[in-house]
């Protein structure tokens, strides 16, 4: 007979427990493909949009018939792209896919989100000048939330117009994710998902192992060889694995089809684009089983080569050292780019830190796994020598002779939390890199875009700390007279928007002076300058002695200014026509979404300007901040998985040294602390070591990124709390794992 069909032959005549056994494998590798499947589809994901927002972009060229010019605006904390079509002549023109025909004057195309947008908000249909003639199709929008709009127009309103080329672009054009950071981004849910996820589906392929190593022992005593004997275990895993992994693909598309109508904050698809590619499939159906054949090959070994060892539970080899060793050049990296910071020296830049970082990183997480069995080993054969609990002992006894099967329990968390310190400083980094490390954020407004109203309510929406009018003297062209910068606000007002402040007089014109700038040569005491207010009169304010010091932030529209005016100066009613309205809030990003929304809905027309960010970049952070969160999720999922798996395997595995325990006297407290134990020890020092490795490389991170931030203090509290949650998590997991009942079968002796 085959012995892959023996294999599956004695699988499903082995009883209930065997059909059990099998369906917990099919349903944890059923897990993990769909896991794997979603992070495999997210590059996906993201090539398909860039593919369609590439093949809409709009090239110059010389069709004499179209006109054409793109503005590029915040709609809250959204990008809002329009391109303006002046017709010219009547002959043929390009058509960006997406659309039949390009808009006339007059009319409009729109992307079926601003579509909704402009029906719910009337305010907001200055955005689109003409009546709305359609929708925008799937193949010329880059996802179904994105706001695109193609206006028709008057040739002659266009300032900027270049006649109209072709569409499409041979390099990619408005890329969802920089590609720079798509590849930190790919390393990053690597290490927090892939890697716990080959461990998941190494635990599930282990299921039972202690039992199939003694079942394989046997056939391998009435004379089966030690080749079949391996494939009878193999048979059993690939089928398990194989069954699994049709399982994880079908739920992963059902998922998918949900998903993408519900969409990720920053991020909607297309269905069609979460659907799995050809070797995404051939991964998910081929890798899994590959990887259950050749984790069945390797735990199958010792029972075809020593079968006698396997059924009298002979004495078992101690775990090799040589997976430690991954440490030292691991932490001496990380350790050593921590230390020149320290010192004082800068050691970002350069080629070697892209390599050096992301190599010491995984010989980090490796060493972490392979060097967990030894050092768990060590530890509890030091403890049980000087403890005098019989709990204790018990549990430290158990571990020292079986240190594997911790790594089975403990690994996929120990890479989660190791995981998560790297995707703090990937989040960390991204956040100096889209906007400035200011305390504070400034949002500057036309004012003469905004009505009496809009300016009161965008100055009380929430989230909105304070406000000042700043503004340029009035200018008359063909003058050479001099000219200088002023705000209106009080010395709270002024105090707020500044670092510091010293020397401010409420209801009295002051000088500015800045520590950072020189003093404005323009701005002498005694020259009086005009500033145009909005009633079409004029403001005389004179440069008064007096000095106000401040220190701004960098950037800020407070950098520069040389006049502060009191509000009390103004005439009632009016503000500073030439000037714009400033507003303050907190710097976190979600304050600031939060705001730039609030002031879209009150003011959808009017420009905003976030002082320091690029609306782009704020839009791809809020992307790449949902993919990471579904990188944790899914890490957690696997993680919590694994360890679940595992401790009711191992427990269903100890239960004939439960029995001798139980006959021999011990009381049921002193067998679940045993097992509290056992599964406390290989967690506190995986958990501990992945604190620590983990915020070290992530600070080398950080360190070698050049950014402001070196060490990551405010994260990692937030991660020691969540190891003390895993902890007492697994404690409390474990005490039902023991049980007094005495089962006839698992006392015999062999």
């Amino acid at each position: 007979m085959n012995p892959f069909v023996l294999g599956i032959r004695l699988l499903w005549r082995s009883g209930r427990r065997g059909k059990v056994r099998f369906a917990l494998m099919a349903l944890g590798s059923a897990l993990g493909v769909a896991c794997l499947a979603a992070v495999l589809t997210i590059p996906t994901i993201l090539a398909a949009h860039d593919a369609r927002t590439t093949n809409r972009a709009v090239y110059p060229g010389d069709n004499k018939n179209v006109v054409y010019q793109e503005f590029l605006d915040p709609y809250g904390s959204q990008p809002l792209r329009r391109v303006f079509f002046g017709h010219t002549g009547t002959g043929p023109a390009p058509v960006p896919p997406g659309i039949d025909e390009l808009p006339r004057k007059g009319e409009a195309v729109v992307s079926p989100r601003l579509a909704a947008l402009l029906a719910a908000n009337p305010r907001a249909a200055g955005l689109v000048p003409g009546r709305v003639t359609g929708t925008i199709a799937p193949a010329g929008l880059g996802g179904p939330d994105e706001l695109y709009a193609y206006i028709g127009t008057d040739p002659a309103a266009l300032p900027e117009a270049r006649e109209l080329g072709h569409f499409g672009a041979e390099s990619v054009r408005d890329e969802l994710i920089d590609p720079s950071t798509l590849d930190i981004l790919r390393f990053t849910l690597g290490c927090i998902v892939l890697l716990p996820l080959v461990i998941f589906l190494s635990v599930c392929a282990r299921l039972s192992g202690e039992s199939r190593a003694r079942r394989l022992a046997a056939l391998r005593l009435v004379g089966l060889s030690a080749k079949d004997t391996l494939r009878v275990n193999a048979g059993e895993s690939v089928a398990a694995a194989f069954a699994g992994a049709v399982a994880g693909i079908v739920g992963y598309l059902g998922v998918n089809e949900v998903m993408a109508r519900v969409g990720l904050p920053g991020l909607h698809w297309y269905p069609a684009d979460g659907r799995p590619e050809g070797t995404t499939l051939v991964v998910c159906l081929l890798g899994c089983p590959a990887l259950a054949w050749f984790v069945g090959q390797f735990s199958a070994r010792r029972a075809a080569s020593s079968p006698i060892s396997v059924r009298r539970t002979g004495e078992r080899r101690t775990p090799r050292k040589f997976g430690t060793l991954l440490l030292v050049p691991g932490l001496g990296i990380i350790a050593g780019y921590c230390a020149l910071s320290v010192m004082g020296r800068d050691p970002s830049g350069g080629s070697a830190s892209s390599v050096l970082v992301p190599g010491a990183v995984l010989l980090t997480g490796a060493g972490l796994v392979f060097g967990l069995a030894p050092i768990t080993a060590w530890l509890a054969r030091r403890v049980a020598r000087v403890t005098k609990s019989l709990p204790v002992a018990l549990a430290m006894r158990r571990t020292e002779v079986d240190p594997g099967s911790s790594l089975r329990v403990v690994t996929g968390l120990v890479l989660l939390v190791f995981g998560a310190s790297l995707t703090q400083g990937v989040l960390v980094e991204l956040d100096q890199v889209s906007r400035p490390t200011n305390p504070v954020q400034e949002y500057s407004l036309p004012l003469r875009q905004l009505s009496t109203q809009q300016r009161s309510e965008v100055s009380e929406a929430a989230g909105v700390q304070s406000h000042v009018m700043a503004s340029p003297t009035w200018y008359v062209s063909g003058t050479d007279a001099p000219r200088t910068y002023g705000l209106v606000a009080t010395c709270q007002q002024l105090a707020d928007f500044v670092e510091r402040t010293e020397g401010c007089v409420e209801h009295k014109v002051m000088r500015i002076q800045d520590e950072e700038f020189s003093i404005d040569e323009d701005a002498t005491p005694g020259r009086t300058f005009p500033f145009l207010l909005s009633a079409g009169r004029h403001l005389q304010v004179t440069v008064p002695q007096e000095t106000v010091t401040v220190r701004a932030y960098q950037p800020s529209e407070f950098a520069g200014p040389s006049l502060l005016i009191p509000p009390s100066l103004l005439p009632p009613g009016s503000v500073l026509a030439e000037g714009n309205l400033v507003l303050l809030s907190d710097a976190d990003p979600a304050t600031i979404r939060s705001v730039l929304d609030a002031i879209g809905s009150i003011a959808p027309t009017a420009s905003v300007q976030p002082v320091g960010i690029v609306i782009d970049s704020l839009a791809q952070l809020t992307v790449i901040r949902s993919l990471l969160a579904v990188g944790m999720v899914l890490g957690l999922v696997i993680g919590v998985a694994a360890f679940v798996v595992s401790v009711a395997d191992r427990a269903l595995e100890r239960r004939r040294q439960v029995a001798a325990l139980v006959l021999l006297g011990a009381r049921a407290g002193t067998l679940r602390v045993v097992q509290v134990v056992q599964v406390l020890l290989p967690l506190v020092v995986g958990l501990g070591g992945a604190v620590v490795a983990g915020w070290l490389a992530e600070s080398s991170y950080l360190i070698t990124g050049g950014g402001a931030v070196h060490w990551d203090w405010e994260g990692l509290p937030l991660l020691l709390l969540c190891v003390l949650g895993v902890l007492l998590a697994a404690a409390v997991a474990s005490l039902p794992m023991v049980r007094r009942h005495v089962d006839p079968e698992h006392i015999r002796r062999d």
